[in-house]
């Protein structure tokens, strides 16, 4: 006997469609303009995308953040980005990083641990990793990845026309693209910084996202047999959703549970990727009930003949 964390349900997730409707359009136009704002420059783009350098390290004392801000804007460097790098295997560890344009030089790295060392002559900072990017790489890598964001949506559009049909497949696309741009949204109205850890986060909604929508569409697709008129449609989109929704909510709180662990005890450096990860599933559980399964019945509703009168 399957373990059910909800009983039988009978919500009506179709009758809610209209404002279902409204919110996502307002969600994805939202979305459209960050990943506008991020493709032109602007935003809070890592130097992976816009080029810059990043140091890592650790001091052999502890160390307060703000001396090490202290220390940089005495070498022209206080824009830098400064993590402490909490749970790492050397204690006190630090990431500094900023972008091409806060400096022309091609040696920032060396000049902030020449900062450092002359600011902290009795507490050495030991070099772990040094990584510069120039602009031209990072542009060719932003446009990549925005690449790879589409390519992944097309993919999704492809496999589910195979597996259902091509309108499962458009209206899974379409709700897939919603939690992206939801999650693209989300990460620029809190102004995270988007690098390629995010990027990845994104991909894995997305296939999550489409995963979660390959079992209600499953579900529609087993109950289609069973609707001989039109009046049966609503009513039995209505209650396959119900039937997958204990389901759902369970695979989402098994992977959610794991994400929570990870915000709290995994670090900084996981911190975004984690937190993306968990705003995706959220919407994806959602959009699933709320945006791909209606926007499936009022496509099958505009069909003639589709079902008897």
């Amino acid at each position: 006997m399957s373990l059910r964390i909800v009983g039988d349900t009978n919500i009506d997730f179709l009758g809610k469609r209209r404002a279902a409707y409204v919110g996502a359009i307002l969600v994805v136009l939202l979305g459209l303009v960050a990943v506008g704002i991020l493709m032109t420059g602007g935003g809070n783009l890592s130097i992976q995308f816009v080029g810059g350098s990043q140091v890592e390290g650790h001091f052999a004392q502890a160390v307060d953040i703000s001396e090490i801000r202290e220390a940089l804007s005495s070498a022209g460097l206080g824009d830098a980005e400064i993590v402490h790098l909490q749970g790492r295997r050397q204690e006190h560890s630090f990431l500094i990083r900023f972008k091409a344009e806060q400096m022309e030089t091609t040696q920032r790295a060396q000049h902030v641990l020449a900062a450092l060392a002359q600011f902290f002559p009795d507490n050495v900072f030991t070099r772990e990793y040094v990584h510069d990017v120039g602009p031209a790489v990072g542009a060719t890598l932003k446009q990549d990845t925005f690449k790879a964001i589409a390519i992944s949506l097309i993919g999704i559009l492809i496999y589910v026309a195979i597996r259902f049909d091509l309108r499962f497949g458009l209206t899974a696309t379409l709700a897939t693209f919603h939690d992206v741009m939801a999650v693209m949204a989300f990460t620029y109205l809190i102004g995270m910084q988007i690098d390629i850890l995010v990027v990845s986060a994104i991909l894995t909604v997305a296939g999550y996202s489409l995963t979660d929508k390959v079992v209600v569409y499953d579900r529609i697709r087993e109950n289609l047999r069973k609707f001989q008129r039109k009046s049966d449609f609503l009513p039995g989109v209505n209650r396959s959703i119900n039937e997958v929704l204990s389901r759902t909510i369970m695979t989402g709180m098994a992977t959610l549970s794991v994400l929570v662990v990870m915000l709290f005890f995994a670090g900084p450096v996981l911190f975004d990727f984690s937190l993306v990860l968990l705003t995706g599933i959220l919407v994806g559980t959602y959009s699933s009930c709320f945006v791909a399964a209606p926007i499936y019945v009022d496509w099958e509703n505009r069909r003639p003949k589709r079902f008897k009168a």
